[in-house]
């Protein structure tokens, strides 16, 4: 009977680790905009990391939150540093690492805390009758077993939210420039 027991708590406790086995361990998170604005107006800002502090949702979680850059801001290698300490901001980096002008900006996203991880992102831009349409993406990944929070939490939601909110920041931004 005691060894029964045993066997079961065992199943237990090693059946989330036999779950995350069966689980994805990347997400896809992509949102859009349309700016009423020229697409070479639009890129020439987007490109600029440091603008992001004017429409970014994490930039703006945080008014206090150090901001450390190297290297020519537009231009491939550029880094934008950051460190917060509020939850949602963490301690990070972004690099600019490929440039297709009036295109596409792909960056690298290296987060330190509250975890580590490493993952692409992108900004594309496409003429429109009225303007310019943004998309605005991000690749994560979580190694095993922590992929398992994929099951939990909705990662895609929560991160485009984010990112919608964001893009509706750049588009008033851009559309309504303060003067």
């Amino acid at each position: 009977m005691f060894k029964k027991i045993i066997i079961i708590l065992l199943l237990i406790i090693a059946s989330p680790f036999i779950l995350a086995l069966f689980v994805a361990d990347s997400y896809h998170v992509e949102r859009e905009v349309e700016i009423e604005q020229p697409l070479e107006q639009v890129f020439s800002y987007i490109k600029l990391l440091k603008n992001q502090s004017n429409y970014s949702t994490w930039a703006q979680m945080d008014p206090a939150m150090e901001a450390e850059y190297r290297g020519e801001d537009g231009t491939v290698g550029f880094v934008s540093a950051w460190r917060s300490k509020h939850p949602e901001v963490g301690v990070g980096e972004q690099e600019i690492i490929k440039i297709d002008e009036n295109k596409r900006i792909d960056f690298e996203l290296r987060f330190k805390e509250p975890f580590q991880s490493t993952d692409p992102a992108y900004m594309i831009t496409e003429s429109t009758l009225n303007g310019t349409k943004v998309k605005w993406g991000f690749n994560g990944h979580m190694d095993y077993p922590m992929n398992l929070m994929l099951l939990l939490m909705d990662f895609e939601q929560m991160l485009g939210d984010d990112l919608q909110v964001g893009l509706d920041n750049l588009k008033e931004v851009l559309e309504h420039p303060v003067e």
